[in-house]
């Protein structure tokens, strides 16, 4: 039976070596504000398992995640992570925990309550005066809540230098309010600083807009909460294997009564269309092959200047591969699971990222880079695995 074990073991494709055939690895990280602890157990799993990326992507609290792990020295990415997580779930609702799917729904509505009426430690509290009081112009007149304790936590937990020295990439996304245009700050083009992240997760009317050269951001996620499409239309990019980590599901069951209606409706507003894009990029990808080798069958003679470079352009084609985790509410989650902050829940959304990261690194089948003939293929633990 040993000697069987052992076999097995010995069959097994090494993930070190598996990695190798990429030229990079992404994490891709959406929007999702308290669930967002479910991508730190994404992130623990994967570097148990000796997966790291060099290019992180985030929008919103993804941003946040991001930054934390591009930010660090490997040896304390998890440690600032788990600083981070446990800051702003630190205060404590309730010192006893009834068993029971009715408590524990209670239990996370007076959770939400109470980041409502408080807000977080080390994120963000609730402003003076009501910004309806407030006169036009007036400092806290355009949001709910002063964001002012992030920036301080940024600066704690995130060695700036790190980020821009060029040893992984870094891209965070925001919206401009004054013309409604997304844009990627980007550690390959521009030095990132904590503004850059406070303006990804800048959700309003919550929290202000962040100022970045003359110019107001907003959070990237009212345009489009995942990074996903940043990444594919980069035209630097080459092989690639991109973690990508969802919060909010596209599919989901009938509601039932008005909760459920309204955290329905979240998931489908704020849910990424993973589907959608890749989709695109195979129909394109499929359309560029044709092309090729309809161009391969012209004289070289009768071939335009556009038609050389496009030639030369196909003869490095990318490969993705998309491990794609999705996380999965909770019967007891209501509509306010992304800003039910109880230390109890974190725990619960860190833990199944990690689960579910190490089911997905366990069909090693996944990680194999796909032919050019295909481009690009998707993989969804909880779609597409036969366990």
């Amino acid at each position: 039976m040993d000697q069987i074990v052992r076999k097995r073991k010995s069959e097994t494709p090494d993930i070190a070596a598996m990695l190798r055939e990429y030229q990079s690895v992404a994490l891709v990280l959406q929007g999702g504000g308290a669930l967002g602890a479910y991508q730190a157990g994404v992130f623990q799993a994967l570097k148990e398992a000796g997966v790291e990326a060099n290019w992180l992507s985030g929008v919103s609290i993804g941003a946040i995640n991001a930054t934390i792990i591009a930010g660090n020295k490997p040896g304390d990415q998890l440690d600032r992570l788990r600083d981070f997580w446990e800051t702003v779930s630190a205060r404590k609702v309730w010192h006893f925990n009834p068993e029971g799917d009715f408590f524990r729904r209670l239990r996370n509505q007076m959770s939400s309550m109470m980041t409502m009426n408080s807000g977080l430690p080390g994120f963000f509290k609730p402003r003076d005066m009501n910004p309806w009081l407030n006169l036009p112009g007036a400092d806290g007149a355009t949001s709910f809540y002063d964001t002012g304790e992030l920036e301080h936590t940024l600066d704690r937990l995130v060695d700036w230098r790190i980020v821009n020295d060029g040893e992984r990439r870094l891209s965070v996304g925001a919206v401009n309010v004054r013309t409604g245009n997304f844009r990627y700050f980007d550690s390959a083009i521009e030095v990132i600083g904590p503004k850059h992240v406070m303006a990804s997760g800048a959700l309003p009317p919550a929290f202000p807009s962040i100022q970045i050269e003359n110019e107001f951001y907003w959070d990237g996620g009212i345009v489009s909460n995942t990074p996903l499409q940043y990444l594919l239309e980069q035209e630097e990019v080459h092989d690639t294997l991109v973690f990508q980590v969802d919060l909010f599901s596209a599919r989901g069951i009938l509601p039932r009564d008005m909760p459920d209606v309204l955290a329905r409706h979240k998931d489908i507003m704020y849910s990424s269309r993973t589907r959608n894009n890749t989709d695109t990029f195979r129909r394109m990808h499929n359309m560029r092959l044709k092309l090729h080798k309809a161009l391969m069958r012209v004289p070289p003679e009768a071939l335009t200047a556009d038609d050389k470079i496009f030639l030369a352009s196909m003869e490095d084609v990318p490969q993705i591969n998309i491990l794609h985790l999705i996380y999965q509410q909770k019967i007891y989650e209501s509509d306010a699971k992304d800003y039910e902050f109880s230390g109890t829940s974190m725990r619960e959304h860190w833990d199944s990222g990690y689960q579910d990261t190490r089911k997905t690194l366990r069909n090693r089948a996944w990680l194999v880079k796909p032919p050019e003939t295909i481009g690009m293929t998707v993989h969804d633990v909880h779609r597409d695995d036969p366990s």
